[in-house]
């Protein structure tokens, strides 16, 4: 396997990243068809109480071992790679394995006083083995990463998805006819499957990499045999013990800082769940629309994130390098160039949420009464797609404290009005909504405080003058062709030709008023080239 440049190995992951954002919206959509909004919100509540779980076993982990491994094939460290690999993964692995046991042997006293609900029981215990499993994952994934080759993990990822799709339908299909409770817990081990395939397909690729390494290493010319030796490092307790307190030194501050998106996370859940209860809301129905907002309503909201996602990537080195040159007027233009794409390609996704919120979730989702939910989270999904780039300069100048603290200051108030408006019954489930769409725009403000702060930079007004315009006039458009259409065309086509011509409407106006150009679109991933071509031309 030929190791990629750092473009290389970052286009590989981007597209892979892409194809899994779409391809994971599938069980999405899929899902609450088979097993309904409670099923979905069984399924659900589990998550949290695993991602804080796996980030505090496996946070760090990649990064580190990327970065260990990299050393080592410069010579900067006294550890060899294969080294490297065995003790992180017997480390990584003990605590997985043990997490995994903790998980079940503590299952029924997590599922009826922390989740709240007692019938989350088998998804809960079905979703242990895949902590030991990701742990192993993680080890490889960054065992590769520091190896520069990042074919393996995109197959990885890639295959575990595919596979996740299917066997979350399926046993979920398949054990639907005992009860939903059941029917959660098969799409649970579907997502198991998946993880647990994606896991073959890394080590598949090691032991392929490592016959090739022997290989290449048996047609390599003899050696003089008065060349000096390389000392090969005892393999001590000692020595053991000194690189995994390597390991912990570069992967605890990771952990640490996405441990407060996972806390935050999880006590979402457990508040959420509490604060409806209070409200008189009953277990059941509770469930159901927390499954309706964590698993439909949200995803749909995240589904433009792969855009600004990638935005975000790409904007880190550049700015880094205008830092490290001190081109202050080259990060200037380059942020404005990120906040100015975010805006544009996450404004339209925001108008169609708004305007078809309705017949989206219906066509979606088989269910139009959770629209009034992503109706009113829609407009301030833009501030979503802005705190990308946002957070991502903070991480480039070196200010990854000043975004932690913003994040955290927002996980706060968030918590605190889910608290204060689900616990009431005239708000309910609205109450979390309120919190999360306050927890979003809070924080991209703060970053945005930071950022202007930090850089003495200036937001163009104009800019989001001109976005606020096209969308409502992009608005206007969708509404009028979507309910004028009404006699003509059954109302999922309505549907797709009034996001059309939203669309069409949109994009006229935005290169009418210069927010968008081809230098601005080839920039894009995967549609840039074409762009390229015709600016070209």
């Amino acid at each position: 396997m030929k190791k990629q440049t750092f473009i290389q190995g970052a286009m590989i992951l981007l597209a892979a990243g892409i194809i899994n954002r779409i391809l994971g919206f599938i069980p999405r959509i899929a899902l609450p068809r088979v097993i309904g909004a409670e099923g979905v919100g069984l399924y659900q509540l589990s998550y949290p109480f695993f991602i804080v779980l796996v980030t505090l076993i496996t946070g760090g982990i990649p990064l580190a071992v990327a970065k260990l491994v990299a050393e080592a094939d410069t010579g900067a460290n006294r550890y060899s790679p294969q080294r490297i690999l065995q003790i992180s993964l017997s480390f990584t692995l003990t605590l997985g394995v043990v997490f995994m046991f903790l998980c079940i042997v503590f299952a029924p006293w997590v599922t009826r006083y922390v989740l709240t609900d007692e019938r989350v029981y088998h998804t809960f215990v079905s979703m242990s083995p895949m902590i030991a499993i990701i742990a192993v994952s993680a080890v490889f994934r960054g065992y590769f990463q520091g190896k520069q080759n990042m074919i393996p993990n995109a197959a990885s990822s890639i295959t575990e998805t595919v596979v996740r799709i299917i066997c979350v339908i399926w046993f979920s299909w398949l054990l639907l006819p005992q009860g939903i409770a059941q029917a959660a817990a098969g799409a649970m081990l579907g997502a198991l499957v998946g993880e647990f395939v994606g896991m073959l397909v890394l080590l598949w690729n090691y032991s392929r990499y490592k016959k090739d390494s022997e290989r290449a290493n048996r047609l390599l010319p003899p050696k003089d045999a008065n060349a000096p030796v390389p000392t090969v490092p005892v393999d001590s307790e000692a020595s053991q013990t000194g690189l995994i307190r390597r390991l912990l030194a570069i992967s605890v501050p990771v952990t640490a800082g996405r441990l407060v998106g996972s806390l935050s996370y999880l006590a979402e859940t457990i508040v959420t769940a509490q604060s409806l209860a209070l409200a008189g809301i009953s277990r059941g129905l509770a469930t159901a629309q927390y499954g309706a907002l964590q698993g439909m309503i949200i995803p749909l909201l995240l589904l433009p994130g792969a855009l600004t996602s990638s935005l975000a990537t790409s904007l880190v080195p550049s700015l880094s390098e205008a830092s490290a040159q001190g081109d202050g007027a080259l990060i200037h233009k380059r942020m404005h160039q990120a906040l100015r794409l975010a805006l544009v390609t996450g404004a339209p996704f925001s108008v169609f949420m708004y305007v078809l919120a309705e017949p989206m979730c219906l066509v979606l989702y088989n269910d139009a009464s959770i629209g009034s939910m992503l109706k009113l989270m829609a407009p301030f999904a833009l501030f979503i797609y802005i705190q990308a780039p946002l957070q991502a300069a903070l991480q480039a100048l070196d200010r990854p404290g000043k975004a932690l603290l913003n994040t955290f200051i927002g996980a706060v108030i968030k918590i605190t009005l889910i608290l204060l408006l689900a616990s009431r019954p005239e708000y309910g489930i609205f109450g979390a909504v309120i919190a999360i769409c306050v927890n979003s725009t809070v924080v991209t403000l703060l970053h945005a405080r930071s950022v202007r702060n930090l850089l003495q930079f200036r937001f163009k007004r104009m800019d989001w003058v001109k976005t606020a315009a096209g969308m409502v006039i992009m608005g206007a458009a969708t509404l009028l062709v979507y309910e004028h259409t009404v006699i003509l065309l059954p109302f999922w086509l309505r549907m797709l030709l009034a996001l059309l011509t939203g669309l069409i409407v949109y994009f006229i106006v935005m290169g009418l008023t210069r927010m968008i150009d081809f230098h601005d679109l080839s920039r894009m991933p995967i549609i840039g080239s074409w762009f390229q071509r015709r600016s070209r031309k």
